[in-house]
C-alpha cells in the first residue's frame, strides 16, 4: 500500500513536469493580475537591494562591517551578546588630530589648531551615529518586517496557487480523456484554486497600494539626512571661523631671532682642542656593514592576523593583529583550527589572511 501511494504521487509529479514542459500552460489569468505579478516581484528585489546599499551607506568601509560581523556571529555562537560601533571616519580622523595635537604641547598654535578640529570632528561622528541609528529604527527595520512577514506571505499565496492551479488544470484533462475524475474533485480542485486566486490578489494588492507607509520612510530617510547635514554644516562653520583666528593669530606672533648652539654652548668636549683648534679627527676603522639576513618565505600552511582575537569559548585560539598562524585543518566554511607558540585551537576565517594556504584534498 506504501509503495502504491508513492507511485501515484510519483505520477502526479511527473504529469505536471510534463505539462510545464510541453508549454501547457493551462487555466491563464488576465493582463492586470500578471502586472501585479510583475510588480510584486520588482518590490521584492527593491526591498532586499534597498537594504544592503542603505546599510553600505550608513557603514561604507566593507572592512569594518565584515569584522563586526565575524564578531557578531561569535557571539550568536557563544551566547553572548557583545556590542560592537562602527568606526566612523570622522571618529577616526578626529582621534589622530587630538593625539597628535597634544603630543605637540599647547604652546604650539598648530597643535591647538589639531585639537580644535580633532573636538569637530567628534563631534561631526556623533552625528552620524545618531543618523545611523535613526534610520535603523525607523527605515531599515520596516523594511526587514515587510521583507519578512508581507513579501513571505504574498510570496506563499502565490508559490500555492500556482500548485492549485496546475492540479485543477491536471484533473480537467484528465477527465476530459476519459479518466475516473468525478465532478466533486474536479469542483473543490476550482474551489482551492479561486481561494488561492483571491487570496495572492489581495495580498499583492495590499502590499502595491501602501504607498503612503512607504513614502513615509523615505521621507524619514531625506529627514534624516538633512538633519545629519545640517548640524555637520553648523560644526563646519564654527570650526572654520575658530581655525582663521588661530591663523591669524600665528601670523600676529612676533618672531624671535634664532641662534643655532654650538657644541660649545652645549659643553661637549671636542676631540683635540686642548692642541689647537686645526687638529683633525683620527679616521675611524672602516667596517663592512653587517649582512642582514633575509627572512624565510613560509612553506607549511600558515595565515596572518588581520585583527586581534580574543577568546570568549573554551578550545579558541586568541592572538594579536599581525601573528603569524599555522594552520592545521579547515573546521567549515567560517572557522580555521590552528597552531601559535605551542597553543592549538580554533578561530574565525575573517579574521585572518592566509598566506600559504592548506592541501586542497
Amino acid at each position: 500500500m506504501a509503495f502504491a501511494g508513492l507511485k501515484k504521487q510519483i505520477n502526479k509529479a511527473n504529469q505536471y513536469v510534463t505539462e510545464k514542459m510541453g508549454g501547457a500552460e493551462g487555466t491563464k489569468l488576465d493582463l492586470d493580475f500578471m502586472e501585479m505579478e510583475r510588480k510584486t516581484d520588482v518590490t521584492v528585489e527593491l526591498v532586499e537591494e534597498l537594504q544592503v546599499k542603505t546599510k553600505e551607506y550608513l557603514q561604507p568601509n566593507p572592512t569594518a562591517r565584515a569584522k563586526m560581523a565575524a564578531v557578531k556571529g561569535i557571539s550568536k555562537l557563544s551566547g553572548q551578546a557583545k556590542s560592537n560601533t562602527y568606526p566612523q571616519p570622522e571618529g577616526i580622523l578626529a582621534d589622530c588630530m587630538l593625539t597628535y595635537g597634544k603630543k605637540l604641547g599647547e604652546d604650539s598654535i598648530f597643535a591647538t589648531a589639531l585639537v580644535e578640529m580633532g573636538d569637530s570632528l567628534k563631534q561631526m561622528a556623533d552625528v552620524k551615529y545618531s543618523l545611523d541609528d535613526n534610520i535603523k529604527q525607523n527605515v531599515l527595520e520596516p523594511l526587514h518586517q515587510l521583507q519578512m512577514k508581507d513579501l513571505k506571505e504574498v510570496m506563499h499565496h502565490r508559490k500555492k496557487l500556482q500548485g492549485r492551479r496546475l492540479d485543477f488544470d491536471c484533473k480537467k484533462r484528465r477527465q476530459a480523456k476519459g479518466s475516473q475524475i468525478t465532478d466533486d474533485e474536479i469542483r473543490s480542485a476550482e474551489e482551492k484554486f479561486a481561494e488561492s486566486l483571491q487570496l495572492a490578489q489581495v495580498g499583492m494588492y495590499n502590499l502595491l497600494e501602501n504607498d503612503v507607509e512607504q513614502v513615509s520612510q523615505l521621507v524619514t530617510f531625506a529627514e534624516g539626512m538633512l538633519d545629519y547635514h545640517s548640524q555637520c554644516s553648523e560644526i563646519l562653520k564654527v570650526l572654520v571661523e575658530t581655525l582663521n583666528e588661530k591663523r591669524e593669530e600665528a601670523a600676529a606672533r612676533p618672531k624671535s631671532e634664532f641662534v643655532p648652539k654650538t657644541l660649545a654652548d652645549l659643553n661637549i668636549e671636542i676631540l683635540g682642542s686642548q692642541d689647537g683648534m686645526n687638529a683633525s679627527p683620527l679616521p675611524s676603522p672602516m667596517r663592512s656593514p653587517a649582512r642582514t639576513p633575509m627572512p624565510s618565505k613560509p612553506t607549511q600552511p600558515c595565515c596572518t592576523a588581520l585583527y586581534d582575537f580574543e577568546p570568549e569559548n573554551p578550545g579558541e585560539l586568541g592572538f594579536k593583529e599581525n601573528d603569524l598562524i599555522t594552520l592545521i585543518q579547515r573546521v567549515d566554511e567560517n572557522w580555521f583550527e590552528g597552531s601559535l607558540n605551542g597553543r592549538t585551537g580554533y578561530f574565525p576565517q575573517s579574521y585572518v589572511q592566509v598566506t600559504v594556504p592548506l592541501p586542497t584534498n
